[in-house]
């Protein structure tokens, strides 16, 4: 399985992180989500087991790891079981141009 790989988008919408796939292309056409750490605007890139991503989720970021790559969007259990969520991520600035101080926080 180590060849393999899945689109972000058909990922995002197999892990029923996005309600549909046209919506993950959305997503990640936003630039909102991070691959290992690098900013990502395709949804064709490419994800493999070991990968970790990190979501907006309102004010927060969720950082996921996959585990495994999904062969359908089955129910949430199965999906579920593909990836694991790392620490929670602290209240970040997520688009372009913002800052901690624009949010409230503290400077790091």
């Amino acid at each position: 399985m180590s060849g393999e790989s899945l689109r972000l988008d058909k990922l995002l919408w197999f892990l029923r992180l996005a309600k549909t796939r046209a919506l993950a292309q959305d997503r990640v056409a936003d630039g909102h989500i991070r691959l290992n750490g690098r900013r990502v605007e395709r949804g064709a890139q490419p994800i493999r087991p070991g990968d970790v991503l990190t979501l907006p989720t309102g004010e927060r970021a969720m950082a996921i790891e996959i585990v495994t790559l999904p062969r359908r969007r089955g129910p949430a259990i199965e999906a579920g079981a593909c990836y694991r969520t790392l620490d929670a991520c602290p209240p970040i600035a997520i688009a372009a141009g913002e800052t901690a101080q624009t949010s409230g926080d503290p400077p790091p």
